[in-house]
């Protein structure tokens, strides 16, 4: 393998441990949690797994463990430092006996359910420490929810010895690691389940994940490439660029970006959900922005919108929702239906209301709105170009201002979309430490004979040192909601706080920076140098802990 230079030196990284794991650990129980919402109902689906202590592990006395065979799979969509987990799991289990043995299953949870696996090594292991991506063993989007999948599973983890699997992923793979365990907690098969909680959208955390990893590592990404195309629009200084950036359940992303780099505008999908907003005041608001900087003689700007940005707008989100029922549940008889006929099948299909909007929509939209589901149920929103609506419309309304004398300026539009140039980026110092944080926690937990947990660091504003390891049962997050028309157990998504710190802060300023040309060049993540500039959390993170 041909590496460049900054692979070679990443490579000699020691990623940084809180105190706690440097040594010995025991367990300190808190009390006993229940679930956020619907507590009756997660209840009675995760008997074996509902209610269980938050833990903190301590110093301790050392002791004598056996080896023990740890499985480990990484599920759905790639994030800066999951090698980094990977590496602390694999170092967490040979210290508490050298002759344990890390198993990754290939490609997500479909290599359990296939018996695709390889054994991880200390050579294989060192080829990817500190690295981004995680093609160490691939990834997948495969659902473990049937009763056939674990008992195939479970074959598999049987005839290589596994004592527990660790599974990495977002809200949905942690919601069928939670599912799993109970599966095999009532059927004492002696198989432990640990999550990690990862996904770059930043829509998995509550108190105790304080953030999901990979988040700070692609908000600085991103935030580099915006800050390079606003030094290029101030320089060039005639295009509006609208930039959306990944994040479909959540604005985490687009808001972080934002208080790096300090844009003309940041749409929060959020607040725009909050404000009944619909597709026309988000236009109006980003025209007259445009509007006011053209009468300054700023024919030029930024535009940051999140990914989901669509499913937000009420009305929009009424529609998506029948769309979806309707879709789940015609599936086969849509199939059929000629493309050219499609529009007026789902026109004549809606309510009056949602009929109206889907009509009122451009063709190009209508159609991304009825494109195959993800394997959630959901639309896949990346494929709707919201950044290309959007601009679209922002033109057609400065057309008329300018008919009616509102508008003077000139308008010309520049699109992107920051998606995967985020996802497996190298980890930033504080992903990198995180992650093998995480990886080294989820190892103690399998020491500890928990499941159903996930692992949990907390603190994560302060220094490495100082940081708080433990876990957290995946019941404690979960809630009922609507998929494929059915209602089921999940992760509840952590979405932006309107009253939280964050946005307040960004809303203190978005008027200035609306009309002033006050960009911020983060510039590239630095591996090397002075602490400030090398380890320092997301904005976000540190104005939720009030630093």
């Amino acid at each position: 393998m041909t590496k460049s230079a900054l692979q070679i030196a990443r490579a000699a990284y020691q990623p940084k441990l809180p105190k706690a794991l440097k040594g010995a650990v025991k367990v300190k129980e808190g009390e006993p949690t229940q679930s956020v919402a619907d507590q009756e109902a997660i209840k009675a689906l995760f008997p074996n797994t509902y209610g269980m202590p938050l833990i903190q592990f301590v110093e301790g006395e050392a002791v004598n463990m056996p080896a023990i065979n740890v499985g480990v799979i990484l599920s759905g969509g790639q994030a800066p430092g999951g090698h980094n987990v990977i590496s602390g799991l694999f170092d967490g289990i040979k210290a508490l006996n050298k002759d344990s043995k890390l198993y990754g299953f290939i490609l997500g949870p479909g290599g359990l359910v296939d018996h695709n696996y390889m054994e991880l090594t200390s050579d294989i292991i060192d080829e990817y420490r500190n690295t981004g991506g995680f093609d160490i063993i691939g990834s997948g989007r495969t659902k473990l929810e049937k009763v056939e999948q674990f008992d195939k599973g479970l074959e598999i983890i049987k005839e290589l010895g596994i004592k527990a699997l660790v599974i990495i992923g977002g809200d949905d793979s942690n919601t069928n690691a939670c599912v799993l365990a109970e599966y095999y907690a009532a059927k004492n098969c002696g198989v432990q389940v640990i999550g990690c909680p990862k996904t770059i959208d930043g829509d998995l955390k509550n108190e105790m994940i304080e953030t999901s990893f990979g988040f700070d590592t692609a908000c600085k990404t991103y935030s580099e490439v915006i800050g390079n195309i606003q030094r290029d629009c101030n320089s060039a200084r005639k295009y509006w660029h609208f930039i959306k950036l990944m994040g479909r359940s959540a604005s985490h992303i687009a808001l972080e970006c934002a208080l790096q780099v300090q844009p003309n505008v940041c749409i929060v999908s959020e607040e725009v959900e909050e404000k009944n907003m619909s597709l026309d005041d988000v236009v109006t608001y980003i025209a007259q922005v445009v509007a006011n900087r053209a009468a300054q003689g700023n024919n030029f700007g930024t535009v940051l919108i999140p990914e989901g940005l669509i499913e937000f707008i009420p009305a929009m989100k009424r529609l998506i929702a029948e769309l979806n029922d309707f879709l789940a549940a015609n599936a086969s008889e849509f199939a059929l239906i000629k493309k050219s006929h499609q529009r007026e099948y789902i026109i004549s299909k809606l309510s009056k209301e949602n009929s109206e909007i889907y009509a009122s929509l451009p063709e190009g939209v209508a159609r991304q709105l009825t494109l195959d589901r993800d394997p959630h149920g959901n639309v896949q929103v990346s494929l709707i170009e919201t950044e290309k609506l959007l601009s679209d419309m922002v033109a057609v309304k400065l057309a008329q201002w300018k008919e009616e004398g509102k508008y003077v300026g000139k308008f010309a539009a520049q699109h992107h979309f920051f998606g995967y140039e985020g996802r497996c980026a190298a980890p930033s110092n504080f992903d990198a430490d995180y992650c093998y944080s995480l990886g080294y926690t989820a190892s103690m937990l399998i020491a500890n004979g928990k499941t159903g947990y996930m692992s949990s660091v907390r603190n994560t504003t302060a220094p490495a040192e100082e940081w708080i390891a433990g876990g957290v049962p995946i019941t404690m997050m979960m809630n009922m909601e609507r998929r494929h028309g059915e209602m089921k157990p999940v992760i509840q998504k952590a979405l932006v706080k309107l009253d939280g710190a964050p946005f307040k802060a960004f809303a203190a300023q978005r008027e200035r920076w609306a009309i002033e040309t006050d960009y911020v060049y983060p510039g590239p993540i630095q591996y090397f140098g002075p602490t400030e500039v090398c380890d320092q959390a997301t904005k976000t993170l540190k104005l939720e802990q009030g630093k």
